[in-house]
């Protein structure tokens, strides 16, 4: 199981984020990873719909013999991260839990604000999350629909871009917060852009470092860490336009996007 590569998997190109973070942390294991780019994005869709999707790309590729998932979607994990869990008969990870321990870690006042599609504000997943960790926490969410859409564009920074972002970071900034959790894989792209709205004295939590810690930890307990002198290997798929996600995986991760097979889903819903 230890030569068995690692799936990780998102609605695009945001999930690339975990997989850099992982690639750093364990240079030496194989990823496989895959943007479900026809359908995405997640966060305007019904929780159940975006449930049936993180299991059907799970159950895929449980089929191409990875010894652990990581749900690399904020999404994907607020909706159907147990569904997936129970359907898999490997270790499946998710973005929230890491994401509200590195907030309520680095909260001082313990007011946290939590920036995400509207699929995760509205399943309230980071607040039960924060809460179970620190009960007495303010926690106060906004989704930012269109953030999304400029990532996926490639516009991560300039003038429209800072307008979208203070738009809607002002009522957060407002409630005081001193910890902002970056609940979208996409968001670490504009990171620099909400540094910048909102101030030195606000800490940013993405969860790809502590997502990249928890597959480290679980690999090795299970004696799964990959130890081979021949070199990794990553492979990239998608459920859409390669083309697009070739360049925008190298805009999120670099040159080791060299190419993007494309892949049809066993249930055959991709581009409905």
């Amino acid at each position: 199981m230890d030569e068995a590569p690692i799936g990780i998997f998102d609605s695009g190109v945001g999930g690339l984020t975990v997989m850099r973070a992982v690639m750093r942390r364990l240079p030496a294991e194989s990823i496989v990873y895959f943007g479900d780019n026809a359908r995405g994005p997640y966060g305007p869709r019904e929780i159940p719909e975006i449930r049936r999707f993180a299991v059907e790309i799970a159950v895929f590729l449980e089929s191409l013999g990875v010894k652990i998932i990581v749900v690399a979607c904020n999404s994907a994990t607020s909706a159907g991260l147990l569904e997936v869990q129970r359907r898999c008969g490997v270790p499946v990870l998710g973005v929230v839990e890491p994401g509200a321990r590195g907030a309520v870690q680095a909260t001082r006042n313990r007011r946290i604000g939590v920036i995400g599609t509207v699929a995760t504000v509205r399943s309230r997943a980071y607040q039960r999350a924060i809460h179970a960790l620190d009960a007495g926490a303010h926690v106060h969410s906004r989704a930012c629909p269109t953030l999304v859409d400029f990532v996926e564009r490639g516009e991560v920074k300039g003038p429209r871009v800072e307008k979208e972002v203070s738009r809607y970071l002002a009522p957060l900034a407002r409630r005081g917060v001193d910890t902002l959790v970056l609940g979208c894989t996409h968001y670490p792209l504009l990171r620099p852009v909400i540094e910048g709205v909102m101030g030195d004295g606000v800490r940013l939590i993405s969860s790809d470092e502590e997502v990249a810690r928890e597959v480290e930890e679980n690999l090795a307990r299970r004696g799964y860490l990959r130890e081979s002198s021949r070199p990794s290997a990553y492979r990239f798929m998608c459920s859409g336009d390669v083309e697009q996600a070739v360049a925008l995986g190298r805009i999120f991760l670099g040159p080791e996007v060299e190419k993007v097979e494309k892949v049809e889903l066993p249930l055959g819903s991709v581009g409905r």
